[in-house]
């Protein structure tokens, strides 16, 4: 499946909230026809009604692609809506968390070519990343077109298997409250040492958002960026004596809490 045939044969969104308005942006920026999408949200955003896009509207009667992009609480009311897509002509996308590929094929039928994905926050401004696995009858067609408009928000990896989706979630899905709880943390100390708290959460911001890119684009990896900005017997490295510290530093913290977001990803699967 290709492209070409999201033009021909339309392209559904269930659910446009924040990530499937942001995908949206990214699909017609890039050059997606209007015309070529429907969506179907029952509480539309006013930006979304201004977009041109088929809302709320009949949809064809076999679209190249449904996108399912609803809260997972919503999922038992949106699956039978999509039922009779299933079988095979329609590739389904869901970025729904924790709703499992053996759960669509329920839904859909097991000859439907389905691909889970798991994005994160940053695809609202374009610096997203997105994990994705398809089932069994999703080729390699199926998998690069959802790639590719899945795209339309950042980066794309692609898993071996769905197992790894618990951990995909804990570390990047869940990933950016870890950040944002940093810049808190790092403002309030700064502020615990004189700063005013506008001057210490405008540092830390900066700090944090400047040190993501430089990693991003370096080409050496962060264990040698650390090593670059540590002054023997300097001030950061007084700060890293305590951060690293095996027992009570990041490396335990985070091996905890990216354990415990994969355990609670493990149980809202099964559940």
């Amino acid at each position: 499946m290709k492209l070409n045939d999201i033009e021909e044969r339309g392209l559904v969104l269930l659910g446009c909230g924040k990530m499937g308005s942001a995908m949206l942006a990214g699909w017609l920026a890039g050059g997606l026809s209007p015309s070529a999408v429907w969506v179907i949200d029952p509480k539309p955003s006013d930006w979304l009604q201004g977009r041109g896009v088929h809302l709320n509207e009949e949809v064809p009667a076999s679209p190249a692609v449904v996108l399912v992009a609803v809260k997972p609480q919503m999922m038992d009311d949106a699956l039978p809506q999509a039922a009779d897509f299933g079988g095979g002509k329609t590739l389904f996308v869901s970025i729904a968390a924790g709703t499992s590929l053996a759960r669509f094929e329920r839904a859909l039928g097991p000859q439907t070519p389905i691909v889970r994905a798991m994005p994160n926050t940053p695809a609202a401004v374009g610096r997203g990343i997105t994990a994705t696995i398809g089932n069994g009858v999703a080729g390699e067609a199926d998998l690069a077109l959802a790639e590719r408009l899945l795209g339309a928000v950042g980066q794309t990896v692609r898993l071996e298997s769905e197992d790894q989706m618990d951990a995909i979630t804990a570390v990047s899905g869940s990933g950016p409250a870890y950040v944002f709880h940093l810049i808190e943390t790092l403002a309030a100390a700064g502020a615990a040492e004189g700063l005013s708290p506008e001057l210490a959460l405008a540092l830390a911001r900066a700090t944090v958002g400047g040190a993501g890119q430089l990693a991003e684009d370096a080409e050496e990896d962060p264990g040698q960026l650390r090593v670059n900005v540590t002054s023997p017997n300097g001030t950061t490295q007084a700060a890293l004596e305590v951060l690293m510290d095996e027992e009570a530093g990041f490396p335990a913290l985070l091996r905890r809490a990216v354990h415990a977001a994969a355990e609670r990803s493990r149980e809202l699967g099964r559940g």
